[in-house]
């Protein structure tokens, strides 16, 4: 069995991580409905029942408690808060978040040297944490923004440490770079800073367009008002919709970030829908 770890950094990568999460359970309730803790789901959920010793179950049991193999990362409260609170809290521990208060400010170097040096020893604890609940580490899964503070500064300050302490595991990184028209007047600047270290540290980089995350939801929305969809694309597909997923209320941003976690669950071991 080979397992995943995945890394969220700021309030865009922790957006998309809720959405990969949520379409993840989705695909394994449609396609495992016996409630086994199979490998399927070991590749990115522990199974933990403190009934046992050690507290994980091994693949082939009954699903008791399902935990992500996770670390969230943000520098502003919001985003983790409502994760917390909301239907996915019970994946999370709450060591498994580290934030902050004030944010990063939109800057690339307060979130890559201020903040890096600030949580360095706190988030390389949690990521080893994770390291140690897998049999066989095959990778790191980073999301992150290019745009703002904690995303580009912070996000490739992470990959940077994830290099340095576990330089045999390949590290792949989805960046979602900002549009032209961006309101954060930094977003230019932060993107080619963080390009810098991405050429450096990462192995794969999965680059993804927030123009384009517009314009898909926009026209497969228009093709749905105007009864042009096909028999591929549905107006409740997993592509842009979270509809019979854990997380019921879908949020502004829901369906570009559905794109982005549909692109993550197609190169995992996840089966699709």
């Amino acid at each position: 069995m080979t397992q995943s770890i995945v890394v969220q950094v700021g309030q865009c990568g922790n957006q998309v991580g809720c959405r990969f999460w949520d379409l993840a359970l989705r695909e394994h309730a449609h396609v495992n409905q016996t409630g086994v803790y199979d490998e399927a789901l070991s590749s990115f959920f522990r199974n933990v029942d403190q009934r046992r010793e050690g507290g994980a179950d091994s693949t082939g049991g009954r699903i008791t408690s399902l935990k992500a193999r996770a670390v969230l990362v943000d520098m502003e409260e919001g985003v983790l808060g409502e994760i917390l609170q909301g239907p996915l809290r019970s994946l999370f521990n709450s060591t498994q978040l580290i934030s902050d208060v004030s944010g990063s400010g939109n800057n690339w170097a307060v979130g890559h040297h201020t903040y890096g040096l600030t949580y360095r020893e706190q988030i390389v604890d949690q990521v080893r944490k994770a390291a140690e609940h897998c049999d066989c580490l095959q990778c790191f899964f980073l999301i992150h923004s290019m745009g703002g503070g904690t995303g580009s500064g912070l996000g490739t300050f992470v990959l940077k440490l994830l290099e340095e302490e576990f330089p045999e595991i390949c590290r792949i990184v989805t960046s979602v770079y900002p549009t032209a028209e961006d309101d954060v007047i930094t977003s230019p600047y932060n993107s080619v800073l963080a390009m810098k270290e991405l050429t450096e540290h990462a192995d794969c980089v999965l680059p993804v367009d927030n123009q384009s995350l517009v314009d898909i939801v926009g026209k497969i929305q228009y093709m749905s008002n105007t009864g042009k969809l096909g028999c591929t694309i549905k107006k409740d597909c997993t592509i842009i919709s979270g509809q019979g997923g854990v997380v019921k209320v879908e949020k502004p941003f829901d369906a570009m970030n559905n794109i982005v976690a549909n692109l993550l669950l197609n190169i995992t071991r996840i089966p699709g829908v």
